[in-house]
């Protein structure tokens, strides 16, 4: 099986385009996974692509619920978001990684692409709801998934990529060529609205 396609109903349909995984290097970038792993060859009976429309009944949402509070989405809801993401084209990138013994989706993470009218009229990657299911962490699946993002984003032209991230998660992505600068003079602050 081609390691980015994936079994579609006539329905079923990618949030983006699969093949841009393909045009991914893995050896341009300087963090190294050890054993290798990449898109194209993630391990045994796992498959990295974009989110499905069919994901849903994959589990994302229990996914996403091991990282942050994900509420009450029915079916419906889910698809009305799927499709109002995907016409934003070239905005969000969802790549998750497929169990396909067990047909869950077992780790995620989001690109989303801010355009800009600095740097050019540049684009700027965000990194955003990265999360492995508890059961497959230590397999160096969170690595792939973050590499995978920062290639991505490379590869359609990001002139950076940010995250925001708990201080423990510092080391980790700092392993992964993010650099965490306390000294400089911007900080990540937030408003949080009721609903």
């Amino acid at each position: 099986m081609d390691p980015v396609k994936h079994s579609t109903a006539p329905d079923d349909e990618p949030l983006f385009d699969p093949d841009v995984l393909k045009k991914l290097d893995f050896s341009q970038h300087s963090s190294k996974l050890n054993p290798s792993i990449s898109v194209m060859d993630p391990g045994p009976s796992l498959l990295v692509r974009p989110l499905y429309s069919s994901d849903y009944n994959k589990g994302i949402l229990e996914l996403l619920g091991q990282l942050t509070q994900v509420g009450y989405v029915d079916q419906e809801t889910f698809l009305k978001r799927f499709t109002a993401m995907k016409k934003c084209s070239g905005t969000y990138y969802v790549i998750v990684i497929e169990d396909t013994t067990i047909n869950k989706v077992v780790g995620a993470a989001t690109l989303v692409v801010e355009q800009k009218f600095v740097h050019d009229s540049g684009l700027r990657g965000l990194l955003e709801d990265v999360v492995i299911n508890d059961n497959y962490r230590g397999k160096q699946l969170g690595k792939l998934i973050v590499i995978t993002v920062c290639l991505l984003a490379e590869h359609i032209g990001c002139y950076k990529i940010t995250l925001n991230c708990k201080d423990k998660l510092i080391p980790f992505y700092q392993s992964l060529d993010f650099a965490f600068e306390p000294d400089q003079s911007n900080s990540c602050m937030t408003i949080r609205f009721s609903k």
